[in-house]
């Protein structure tokens, strides 16, 4: 892996969306970090010493190779992405089966190939591999689901922190005999709990002892993870619930994926999925629940009241949610969201895909798709259409607040995590002839039409991750 942890200023133009609903061009600004790799000055064109820190920064550049990057005419930044929900073993499986039913898809692909990750070396092996394919495609933060076995979940938190992404792993916590397959859970929900508590230490340690030698570290968490409530026992769900709340640890899990699964824990607890996984203290603002398509009012209401955050996976939702999610409606609501590209219930590692998949699906719902139904019944019924500025915010500043980390956007006291895009490629030239060439219509051009040919530098934390020849 490249690695500059000098760099202390970078001239050029930034892409971003500080709030939602909004984007902003830093057009020509010079932006300046600390020796954390944190963003702690940002100087405009226009403002009265913005030429005065220009020649500091390029004389620091000469004096000090690598303290100073300049972007080219035709190049931008964007902020690194913020990834809420990923399948770190089935990365070997994405794209696979997505035709076959869930159960089968499961069943016969999924839980074979994650029951390999008994095997460290292999779930280091896959782990790096992905990390650095998510780096490549601009996404610079991951929420990670590991898999059931302590050494492989613990081995992708080492893969990642090597690759050079900010990570949090969870250990998947799946341990009722009569849900599970023999040959993948935990043995009983004592162990499943020691096992979560004792990964938590780890990745704790392997977090200090990165942030003692590098400075601009992007950090390593763990969090609590159940995999849903239909795979794990009451006893397993309580004490994940206490290990949360006395070590204010995150907490990943699926909450009203699809049919199926709402259906689950209202059979067996007489409560909706999102009542049932706040009555064992799994909802709340360190909380992050995948999919959540199948929501009622009171369900959008208590994860608004609790802080509980929503991650969007517009792909993977297609294929086994059974509906579409309504983003929309939910922000409004008060509620916290974020995108995911679901690895691999969604095939692809790109948010960009994502990005624009997030976009249609809430154009889908609003209007609806059946042609044989009436226009007045045949769509939601209410505004559900959301912007590509505003699912920028999710994949960017919306899942890093999300996660209660500073990164996201570039402003002051933020990390600097960047994508450095190269907008007039080969194959791939992004620059529309000069028409439509206001500042909205040249970054709906990047978010539609880029390709990971277009993202030519990737920094995490100040520090280069990745650079295409």
């Amino acid at each position: 892996m490249t690695t500059i942890a000098n760099l202390k200023a970078v001239l050029g133009s930034f892409f971003h969306t500080p709030t939602y609903g909004a984007f902003e061009l830093l057009e020509h600004a010079l932006v300046e970090l600390d020796d954390a790799g944190t963003i702690c000055r940002i100087t405009r064109a226009g403002d009265a010493d913005f030429e005065q820190r220009v020649a500091a920064a390029r004389a620091a550049g000469a004096a000090e190779p690598g303290a100073y990057l300049e972007l080219g005419a035709n190049e931008v930044a964007l902020p690194g992405f913020v990834d809420l929900h990923v399948h770190a073993p089935q990365w070997p499986q994405a794209g696979v089966a997505l035709d076959e039913p869930l159960n089968v898809w499961l069943d016969e692909r999924t839980f074979p190939l994650e029951a390999r990750f008994a095997d460290a070396e292999f779930a280091y092996a896959v782990g790096h591999d992905l990390a650095r394919t998510f780096l490549s495609r601009g996404t610079t933060t991951v929420l990670y689901f590991a898999s059931a076995h302590l050494d492989g979940s613990f081995a992708v938190s080492r893969a990642c922190a090597d690759a050079g992404q900010r990570a949090i792993v969870g250990k998947v916590v799946m341990d009722d005999p009569a849900a599970n397959h023999d040959f993948y859970r935990d043995a009983t929900p004592d162990q499943a709990l020691a096992d979560t508590e004792t990964f938590l230490d780890r990745v704790a340690a392997l977090d200090a002892a990165r942030r003692a030698d590098d400075p601009r570290f992007a950090g390593a968490f763990g969090a609590v993870t159940p995999r849903f409530i239909p795979s794990c026992t009451d006893e397993a769900l309580a004490g994940l619930g206490e290990i949360a709340r006395t070590r204010d640890a995150y907490i990943q899990s699926h909450c009203n994926e699809g049919e199926w699964e709402h259906s689950v824990a209202i059979e067996r607890f007489g409560k909706t999925d999102a009542e049932a996984l706040a009555s064992f203290g799994l909802l709340g603002p360190k909380s992050i629940m995948a999919h959540c398509t199948f929501m009622s009012e009171g369900d959008t209401r208590l994860f608004a009241e609790t802080g509980t955050v929503v991650a969007h996976c517009p792909i993977s939702n297609a294929y086994f949610a059974n509906s579409a999610c309504p983003v929309r409606r939910m922000h409004e609501a008060g509620v916290h969201i974020g995108l995911g590209t679901d690895i691999s219930g969604g095939f692809s590692p790109s948010m960009y895909d994502n990005i624009r998949q997030a976009v249609m699906a809430s154009r889908m719902l609003e209007e609806g798709v059946d042609a044989l139904v009436d226009a007045t019944r045949r769509g939601a019924g209410y505004p559900a259409r959301i912007s590509a500025p505003e699912a920028l915010y999710l994949a960017t500043k919306g899942g890093a607040e999300a996660l209660g980390l500073p990164t996201g956007s570039f402003e002051v006291g933020r990390a600097f995590d960047a994508q450095i895009i190269d907008t007039r490629r080969a194959f791939a030239d992004l620059t529309g002839f000069g028409i439509f060439n206001e500042p909205a219509d040249r970054l709906a051009r990047i978010l539609y039409l880029a390709t990971p040919d277009n993202i030519r530098q990737v920094w995490c934390q100040g520090k280069l991750v990745i650079e295409r020849a």
